[in-house]
């Protein structure tokens, strides 16, 4: 199988570099189960998501589940590149950092430099449109008829032969 080779953007060295570090000092979950789990239970403190995953479907749930946990996120080039970032020889196809470590700055660094994808609050200055909420009529409860079926009947009884 050819590799199709991966152009590295500085950028991408130091999001590499970042998740070499929490590796070492941090904690970190490795795979797509396990960063959706962290990201659910609010552990994340940075999802690091590869471009190259095929199909696209496998990944493609954690952009809009960071959005609403307001986790941040980042993609990279590629899944090998990952792996051995995190000190494994097996690709990877996402991460989750829950523990900085003394990534934390650097991390930041890459916040304030919006290489890092962060979900805004809604109607922010930032130009975020305003959700509309649909105006929804009251639900008006619904009787439900009897059940009909076999109806009971008392059990017979049995007359005593003496």
């Amino acid at each position: 199988m050819k590799q199709r080779e991966v152009k590295r953007m500085p950028e991408d060295e130091k999001i590499y570099e970042v998740v070499e570090i929490a590796t070492n000092t941090g904690k970190i979950r490795r795979g797509v189960n396990e960063t959706t789990k962290a990201i659910e239970r609010e552990k994340a403190k940075l999802v690091v998501i590869a471009k190259d995953v095929s199909p696209e479907v496998i990944t493609m749930h954690l952009p809009p589940l960071c959005d609403e946990k307001k986790v941040p996120y980042v993609y990279v080039p590629s899944r090998e590149e990952l792996g051995s970032a995190t000190g494994i020889n097996v690709p990877v196809s996402a991460l989750a950092i829950t523990d900085e470590g003394d990534a934390k700055s650097t991390i930041e660094k890459l916040k304030k430099s919006h290489i890092v994808e962060e979900k805004q609050d809604k109607g922010t200055p930032e130009g975020e449109k305003k959700q509309v909420e649909e105006k929804k009529e009251p639900e008006t409860p619904v009787e439900k008829p009897p059940k009909e079926g076999k109806k009971k009947e008392p059990p017979k009884e049995v007359e005593k032969k003496e």
